[in-house]
């Protein structure tokens, strides 16, 4: 195969791992290097401040000695056509892309050509390329594969922006029937060692900065790259396996807690390939994965715990509603929440008020009392959060029975307009679809007699502006010359001054031709 067909196999088979976010690095290029870690550059991530990163995301080889269930590239899947990039390859081909301004950084993962340490071996040697001959600083996530020499690791992390250990699957039963191949002590030990190395590296370049020389010896040379700085993250597959979304938010807390971890990607498991012991069903659980997504955030960002979003007596998200309506509706006594007194902790609460928007709320509201206009314009989901709030005392949501029942069945209506909501599969009027055949030109509706009216009220106030200007510049002149009267000042004027006479040629047909005929 050459390039371009390898490209072509090994980016179709990047396609299920999820990619990750490069918000955690802020690195601008510098003269003599080739990229930027921040700059917005053939997949596509969103960052949690809603920027667009577009990574070339491929796998090393998708050639695998594993056979994990779940997997495309499994090894007893003989229908994938098997090839891999040379180190060289590879970096030429990202170096290539980044040039052409399509990407802004790499997305690097491998299936287990061997043995872990030397796809690992290849994998660096790319990113050696990459980093040290071609200087680039743009963005790289690295896909790190469990069994590999923590040696290995090391130089993975130095020359990568953030690493990624798949856990695969929620819990050690699962992992042993789908993946016999994997342990959980495997997927573990590099994450404990990526987590300590992450600290360490932070630590001693806060050393580093220190004025003293008791640490002298533990200071570190000012050029050499910092490990993993954007941290690293991990991967689990929903749906495949019967745990609860209880069991996966335990676990998701646990490695937020425990090892530091940046994010948790949730992946709704989708039917690749034949197995006895995948489930039986084409449905793909994209709305269950969204839920985690929303929770996971609530975990973030909103000071939630995980017994405030689910138990074990409701082990799994209400599908209609998100995680944060839902709290509010089980718990309507903390509300209604008077959004001109609130502490930031109880705006966060407002189902229709994100982290944003509250902080919006407390810079307001020091200037002037806010109300529903206001809200709007900050941002603020209104038809959301005006159930759950009052302005100045009086409650937004007037009219609606303050019950369980009635704002549940506000807030799990579908919105009006948008695009998902009542209105999002009404046609403008004179829109035409995406992909419609353009047969005969757009016929457009007729001007009425009163805009007419008025577009000639306009068009004539134009005219007599554009003239008073000329009257104007040229009353300025006539001191150096001979005045021009108002008459001519309104006369439309050729590109030499003069007055266009009636039935005179215009100026550009005045010119002479560029090509005589003798």
């Amino acid at each position: 195969m050459n390039v371009i067909e390898k490209l072509e196999v090994l980016a179709d088979a990047a396609k299920y791992d999820v990619a990750c976010t490069s918000s955690g690095v802020q690195r601008s290029g510098k003269k003599g290097q080739l990229g930027a870690a921040h700059q917005a550059g053939c997949c596509h991530s969103f960052t949690p401040d809603g920027r667009c990163v577009t990574l070339l995301k491929v796998l090393m080889t998708n050639a695998c000695v594993y056979d994990c269930a779940y997997c495309v590239n499994r090894a007893s899947n003989a229908t994938v056509p098997r090839t891999a990039f040379t180190p060289r390859e590879l970096a030429d081909l990202t170096i290539g892309f980044y040039r052409r301004n399509y990407i802004e950084g790499l997305f690097l993962s491998s299936g287990v050509a061997g043995c872990p340490d030397r796809t690992t071996e290849l994998m660096v040697q790319a990113l050696r390329i990459l980093r040290e001959e071609y200087g680039f600083r743009g963005y790289i996530h690295t896909k790190t594969i469990p069994g590999t020499s923590l040696e290995l690791i090391d130089e993975l992390g130095r020359l990568s922006d953030r690493l990624s250990v798949n856990l695969e699957l929620p819990s050690k039963q699962s992992l042993g029937l789908l993946a016999p191949n994997k342990s959980r002590h495997s997927i573990l030990t590099p994450m404990r060692h990526i987590f300590e190395s992450v600290a360490e590296d932070k630590e001693s370049r806060a050393l580093s900065q220190r004025r003293t020389t008791v640490y002298r010896e533990k200071r570190m040379a000012r050029k050499t790259r910092a490990f993993a700085p954007a941290g690293q993250s991990t991967q689990m597959i929903i749906g495949a396996t019967p745990e609860s979304d209880y069991q996966i938010l335990n676990l998701s807390a646990a490695l937020y807690t425990q090892l530091s971890l940046k994010r948790v990607f949730f992946s709704a498991y989708l039917p690749v390939v034949a197995d006895p012991l995948l489930p039986a069903t084409d449905a793909v659980q994209l709305n269950r994965e969204h839920r985690l997504y929303q929770a996971d955030w609530l975990l973030r960002y909103y000071g939630f715990n995980v017994s405030e979003i689910i138990d074990e007596e409701n082990p799994f998200l209400a599908p209609d509603v998100d995680p944060k309506a839902n709290w509010a509706l089980n718990h309507l006594d903390f509300f209604p929440v008077e959004v001109n007194t609130a502490p930031l902790e109880a705006l966060l609460r407002v189902p229709g008020i994100g982290v944003r928007g509250a902080r919006l709320i407390l810079r307001a509201r020091r200037q002037s009392t806010l109300g529903e206009a206001e809200l709007r314009r900050l941002g603020i989901a209104y038809k959301r959060a005006r159930y759950f709030i009052t302005m100045n005392g009086a409650y937004g949501g007037s009219g609606i029975d303050f019950s369980r029942d009635a704002l549940h069945a506000r807030l799990s209506a579908p919105i009006e307009g948008g695009r998902h909501g009542r209105r999002a599969d009404r046609a403008m009027q004179g829109q035409m679809g995406l992909f419609e055949a353009v047969d005969a030109p757009p016929v457009l509706p007729e001007t009425s007699p009163a805009n007419r009216a008025a577009l000639d009220v306009a068009f004539e106030a134009q005219r007599r502006a554009l003239a008073q200007g000329a009257l104007a510049r040229a009353m300025a002149d006539g001191a150096g010359g001979e005045r021009r009267t108002a008459l001519d000042a309104e006369a439309p004027r050729t590109r030499d001054g003069a007055p266009l006479r009636e039935n005179a040629p215009h100026d550009n047909d005045a010119r002479e031709p560029l090509l005589s005929v003798a």
